[in-house]
């Protein structure tokens, strides 16, 4: 929702001041406007499992190739993107099956709900949806563990138009919620979940991905679904949209992944990568430092795997051991270098790299 507008219905403010009339991270959820995609540039996602699409949204799917994302360029005025999903096939749901678009809140960011005791705090959650369906939706909130649930129901009432919801829910007094550096919240949005997973919407159960009466997008081949503009907010009352800078944006994404560019210029000219240098004629180190800190010690997935050593022009495709990370900085080994080299001289990789410390 842009500044400067109001929704009688779902917004009490029009100027980004959040309930207590402060400005700041009032929304929890990160990149919900959609306009981070540092995996895949915007291209067509296929659900294979538990991968992620635009940063922090992440897919689960209980058989693969059920559904795609993208980054989409269709949003409601105020906004410039969204996340797009699109059924693949007309796919029956089986009583344990399941299809979610998720994001996992780190519990540093939802520490102060108190949830789990007496006292807990309300959130909110809002957002802005659009699919060539109709019917009733669901989408749940739970904790790590994935054994306290709240299933929520929305309805969408008009095929292929700008719909904004909002549905508040009670803080949870019981249950285990995570404080630190793991899932603090989870949000879900179903796409078809089976009725072993799907619970009445409205009331703190156990466990459980789903709402049950749902519609199934994956029921429908072809069946669109966007959604952008997601806010979870602590109170009970849907405030405007938390408009972050993208700088910003991108900055809070990358504690989670960050994408090492690949540099696809040939040996010994364009761009040279992170570097580093030669500890003895065969074997190198090279560092590189994270914009940001991460969540915890990070995964690494390096591509091109080569190295070059400046001045020499060699290329080697030696093995990548021995990853390192501290204080913000990575490093990673090459050994096997095909040329012998002084120890000291510099040392470069092209390529590029997925840093992941996803919850």
């Amino acid at each position: 929702m842009p500044y400067g507008t109001i929704n009688a219905d779902k917004m009490t403010t029009s100027d980004g001041v959040s309930s207590s009339g402060l400005y700041g991270f009032k929304n929890r959820l990160i990149n919900s406007a959609m306009v981070i995609d540092q995996r895949n540039a915007g291209a067509s996602v296929t659900a294979t499992g538990s991968n992620y699409s635009l940063d922090r949204w992440q897919m689960l799917a209980s058989v693969s190739s059920k559904f795609t994302v993208q980054q989409s360029s269709t949003a409601p005025s105020g906004f410039t993107k969204s996340l797009l999903v699109t059924s693949s096939a007309a796919t029956s749901l089986g009583a344990t099956d399941y299809y979610l678009i998720t994001q996992k809140i780190e519990g540093f960011n939802t520490a102060d709900l108190g949830w789990g005791a007496a006292g807990a705090s309300p959130i909110t959650v809002s957002f802005w949806v659009r699919s060539s369906l109709t019917g009733t939706f669901g989408f749940v909130v739970r904790n790590g563990a994935g054994n306290r649930l709240y299933p929520a129901s929305y309805t969408i009432s008009s095929a292929n138009t700008w719909e904004q919801k909002s549905v508040t829910i009670a803080g949870d007094t019981t249950g285990t919620w995570s404080t630190d550096n793991s899932i603090g919240v989870e949000l879900d949005f179903g796409l078809g979940v089976g009725s072993t997973y799907s619970n009445t919407a409205g009331t703190w159960t156990t466990g459980g991905l789903g709402t049950t009466g749902a519609t199934s997008v994956v029921g429908t081949n072809g069946a669109t679904f966007y959604i952008t503009g997601v806010q979870l907010e602590k109170g009970s009352t849907a405030t405007s949209f938390d408009y972050r800078p993208y700088g910003t944006e991108l900055a809070l994404c990358q504690r989670y992944c960050c994408v090492i560019p690949v540099n696809a210029s040939g040996v010994g000219t364009g761009i040279i990568g992170p570097w580093g240098a030669n500890y003895n004629a065969t074997n190198g180190r090279v560092w590189y430092s994270m914009p940001v800190t991460m969540r915890a010690t990070p995964s690494v997935s390096l591509s091109g795997n080569q190295y070059s050593i400046i001045g020499v022009n060699d290329v080697s495709t030696g093995t990548n051991n021995n990853f390192h990370y501290s204080n913000q900085i990575i490093s990673f080994d090459g050994t096997s270098l095909s040329t012998s080299s002084a120890t000291g001289q510099p040392l470069s990789y092209r390529g590029g790299g997925l840093i992941t410390a996803e919850l």
